[in-house]
Order: structure tokens, then C-alpha cells, then sequence
């Protein structure tokens, strides 16, 4: 018996000027859909589909937003039929490019003079993961950042965090004030006890070298929760 079905078009099969790499060339890349830049990186499909198909499969899984894309984990991207690990860790990669580039835009230490300004600069590091990170901001006296540091990883509910950790590189640093932050995979911003009572835990002992805690963040799905701001500190 024979079957019949829709014959899946290649990519050479369409206009030249639409191709995704021959327009990137012509055209440049901004004239790229999103889907077009990530079949580049996939260079081809499957069986069944092109990869250009199979790129927008992708962003259709992941509410067509490349920030839901850059939560997927390379088992995650590999799931998808015609995704092997070569492409998987290709697509991975140039997501985290994209992540280092924005957050090496300026070579000016950037200042933090509120809660938004220290969500903007922490949330590209922990906003798309799936397991809970400790981060600190290290601060001199103009609020410019020194450096920023992972003090802990944890599971997907939780992160154990050592005070000294983070006191020993303020010192280090000559910090006078430092900011916290970490995320929730769950999305949700609501702090836990757990979260109040190692706020208070951290603000007390860097008192005690004369180092201000300013804030702690908490990293939810693109939004934050701030101690200093909620009066909570």
C-alpha cells in the first residue's frame, strides 16, 4: 500500500533571498527572524521537517520567547526529534554569548543606586535557571560594583549559604556595602522564613566589620522582590 503526504520543503528549495544565511549575508541580520537565526545554528532539520521548521517547533515550545528557549537545559533542547547534542550545545552556547555580551556592555563599573538597578544587573545571571544560586554584590563608597560572586547552588526549592563566604571576599575587596540576591525557579517572589531569617543573619554579622547590607533580591519570573524596599531589611 502507498501512502501519500505533504512533502516538508528544504531549505534550498526556497527563494534564494529567503534562505536564512543567504539573507543574513544580503540582507543583514537584523532582517532575521528569530527562528531564521536559530535554524543557522541548527544547519539542518530531520527527516520530516527543515530546520528552519524545526527551529520555530522550538520557539513554538517555548511561547515563541527566546528568554523561555534559554531556560532549557541541553536534555531539554535534545528532546526535540532532529536535536542532537552537537546542536543542542551549539544553541546553548550562543544563548550564553548573548547573556556575556549584555552583561559586558560597558567596561565602566556600573553603579547600583536602587532595587531595580541591582535586579537589571543580577537577574541575566539567575533569571533562567532551574535550581536556586546565592549571588553578592560587592560595593565601594560610589555604589559602583567591585565584582559579583556565587556564594552557594542548591536544588530546586532551596540553597544553603554560608555567612562567611560572603564576608571574607567583602573584606578582601575593601567592600563598604554589599547587596544579596537569589532566585526562585518556582517564578514566585514570596520570601520564606528561611529567606527573612538569613537576611537578618547576614545584616548582623557584616555589621560587625562595618559592612552595610543595602538590599537582598529575590529573583522571580522577570520581576523581584526587594527587602530594602518593602521596608523588610
Amino acid at each position: 500500500m502507498s501512502h501519500t503526504g505533504t512533502k516538508h520543503l528544504t531549505i534550498k528549495s526556497l527563494a534564494k533571498d529567503d534562505r536564512p544565511r543567504e539573507k543574513l549575508v544580503g540582507k543583514g541580520r537584523q532582517t532575521l527572524s528569530d527562528a531564521e537565526l536559530i535554524a543557522i545554528l541548527l544547519r539542518s532539520g530531520s527527516r520530516e521537517e527543515t530546520a528552519l521548521q524545526l527551529a520555530q517547533k522550538m520557539l513554538n515550545a517555548s511561547k515563541n520567547s527566546i528568554h523561555e528557549l534559554a531556560k532549557l537545559q541541553i536534555n531539554d533542547l535534545k528532546k526535540f526529534k532532529g536535536v542532537g547534542l552537537t546542536k543542542a550545545v551549539t544553541i546553548a552556547a550562543a544563548l550564553e554569548l548573548g547573556r556575556r555580551r549584555a552583561d559586558s556592555a560597558t567596561s565602566e563599573k556600573p553603579k547600583v543606586l536602587n532595587s531595580h538597578q541591582a535586579f537589571q544587573y543580577i537577574s541575566p545571571r539567575l533569571s533562567d535557571l532551574p535550581h536556586e544560586e546565592f549571588w553578592v554584590l560587592f560595593l565601594n563608597r560610589a555604589n559602583q560594583v567591585l565584582h559579583s560572586e556565587c556564594v552557594s547552588k542548591g536544588g530546586v526549592s532551596g540553597t544553603l549559604v554560608d555567612v562567611r563566604l560572603i564576608l571574607k571576599p567583602a573584606i578582601e575587596s575593601l567592600s563598604t556595602s554589599i547587596i544579596v540576591a537569589h532566585n526562585h525557579p518556582s517564578g514566585s517572589i514570596r520570601p520564606s522564613q528561611q529567606d527573612i531569617s538569613l537576611t537578618k543573619k547576614i545584616k548582623e554579622a557584616a555589621r560587625l566589620v562595618d559592612i552595610a547590607l543595602q538590599d537582598h533580591i529575590i529573583i522571580g519570573e522577570n520581576t523581584y522582590y526587594s527587602f530594602s524596599d518593602q521596608g523588610t531589611l
